[in-house]
């Protein structure tokens, strides 16, 4: 739509300077610093040029001032505004107050201090910005013989309503999830950040779509120099259009190349709000209900919110099981590869001779039938994710029952290979954060290879370089693997299982050293007669 602006406002420029004609400077490059046209009928055209006719574009004619003498356009694209609005707010208040002017900049000064009756009024003298405005969905308002235009916030369109998160399950905690418009969101921060430390900044990227994305983040409790960082990581993006956090998270990154996402991206206002008071800082994109949170680490990709919501016994197992699936998902293949190809002397006789049984007829090795079936599985739930909702979980399910016992029988893989696969799969649904699981699914392939290829050695080599490519990872400039590398003690308590809240009494040190303190002391809970419920009792008196 704003693609023929380059030549039109060089046109517009060089129309409105003194002295100058309409031919003077045609086809000059775009400035963004076009000055207003003083005609109206000159500012019409050209709006209309802009926007190339479009249907949806709306431009009402209104007369102002004693006898209507004044001409006032307005301007807005249907569908991106508010009519009741425009209506209510605009027109009818235009029409009824503004017969007393005498001069076109008094009605224009009448307009924008007295009779528009919208909270947020804008003032331009550039046609860059005012059109800009136009197509973010604000309503323009321009004068004959006024060089300068009114922009109000009348945005206003369908949305989807707050809703639970579809792909992040909720056992406990909030049930509301992020949306695709933005200031919805940043009002869910909002309301769970009460206090004007809480800073939202907000920036337009991409040259056409002028996409909003708003950094979030606590005055005082996140590192000034990370913050400064992410702001220069967006001023660099140089891109056309941004559709979704995605194409952000992947322009903003620190390893494009690396398996391991090191931006963690949710769909719940909770967890994001948690990040804040730790000292990170939140980038929300407008259209996306998906935010990213930078720094953040390895542990944080197996974590959620309910870890911290249950008791801590409780938390901590759920932890465990969860990093116990992990390293499952990641490794039994191989492991299953690696012992029945190489090192059968590892286990009990008679289950190797169950095995030997299971498979004898399949005529592929173990690590040509292993592939085969991850293949499969891999192929099995893309197919249950892209088909409709209603008939995806059912195709998938029925779908691996059916091709598992049809391979089975027709001898091509061995029964415990469908159930080691099986189990490899439903422990990569642990994993509660996608991005981390689908690395994970990538590397057991290569995990496959080199445990077919060199057995034992092969798995410990290839985990060996993982812990290489680990630690040798940054979260804009935070060790990924923090706090195994390096090791700070005091943050094991947040690692594989949680203290009591009433124990974690500092920020994670890399990230919240601006204020490490999150509470006070002797919180511990206890009867009224404990020691501790006595000294915090003594305390407070």
């Amino acid at each position: 739509m704003l693609r023929s602006l380059p030549r039109l406002l060089g046109k517009i420029c060089s129309v409105s300077k003194p002295g100058g004609t309409k031919n003077d400077s045609v086809g000059k490059p775009l400035s963004k610093s076009c000055p207003m046209p003083k005609k109206v009928k000159v500012k019409e055209a050209f709006i209309r040029q802009a926007f190339g006719n479009s249907s949806d574009l709306v431009v009402r004619e209104l007369h102002v001032g004693p006898g209507g003498k004044f001409t006032v356009l307005m301007v807005y694209l249907d569908g991106l505004v508010d009519k009741a609005i425009i209506s209510e707010n605009m027109i009818e208040r235009i029409s009824d107050r503004a017969d007393r002017c005498r001069t076109p900049g008094q009605a224009y000064d009448d307009l924008k201090n007295r009779i528009i009756a919208v909270s947020d009024v804008k003032e331009t003298g550039n046609l860059y910005d005012f059109l800009n405005y136009v197509a973010r969905g604000y309503c323009g308002l321009v004068m004959d013989d006024v060089p300068k235009a009114l922009v109000a916030d009348t945005r206003g369109w369908a949305q989807r309503n707050i809703e639970e998160p579809t792909t992040e399950a909720t056992i406990r905690g909030a049930k509301e999830g992020f949306v695709e418009t933005l200031r919805t969101n940043t009002a869910l921060l909002r309301r769970r950040v009460k206090h004007p430390r809480l800073r939202i900044e907000e920036y337009d990227i991409g040259t056409i779509s002028k996409t909003s994305v708003a950094v979030a983040y606590i005055s005082g409790l996140a590192d000034e120099k990370v913050v400064q960082e992410v702001r220069n990581r967006l001023g660099r993006i140089n891109v056309d259009s941004i559709q979704e956090s995605g194409q952000v998270e992947e322009l903003i990154e620190d390893a494009p190349f690396s398996p391991f996402p090191t931006i963690l991206r949710t769909e719940r206002p909770d967890k994001v709000a948690g990040a804040l008071f730790e000292g990170r800082i939140a980038i929300l994109t407008d259209g996306t209900p998906f935010v990213l949170i930078v720094p953040v680490t390895l542990t944080m990709f197996l974590t959620t919110p309910e870890d911290y919501f249950e008791r801590t016994f409780i938390g901590s197992a759920l932890r465990a099981i969860r990093y116990l699936a992990f390293f499952t998902s990641l490794t039994l293949p191989s492991l299953y590869v690696a012992v029945t190809t190489f090192h059968q002397e590892m286990l009990p006789t008679p289950l190797v001779l169950n095995i030997a049984s299971q498979r004898e007829g399949v005529p592929f090795p173990a690590v040509v039938e292993a592939l085969l079936m991850e293949v499969l599985f891999e192929i099995l739930r893309e197919a249950g994710v892209r088909l409709p909702k209603i008939v995806g979980p059912a195709v998938s399910i029925i779908g691996a029952l059916v091709i598992g016992e049809a391979a089975m029988r027709a001898g091509l893989v061995s029964p415990i290979m469908v159930v080691v696969v099986a189990t490899t799969g439903i422990a990569s649904f642990a994993t509660p954060v996608f991005s981390l699981a689908i690395g994970a699914r990538l590397l057991r392939f290569i995990m496959l290879l080199l445990a077919g290829s060199l057995g034992f050695f092969g798995i410990v080599a290839g985990l060996f370089g993982l812990a290489i490519h680990l630690t040798s990872l940054r979260s804009f400039g935070v060790p990924f693997m923090e706090p195994i590398a390096p090791i700070l003690v005091s943050e094991f308590k947040d690692l594989l299982a949680r203290v009591p809240w009433w124990a974690m009494h500092t920020r994670p040190a890399l990230v919240g050293h601006e204020d490490l303190v999150r509470q006070g002391r002797d919180q511990k809970p206890g009867a009224p007669d404990s020691p501790s419920r006595r000294l915090a009792d003594k305390k407070q008196i």
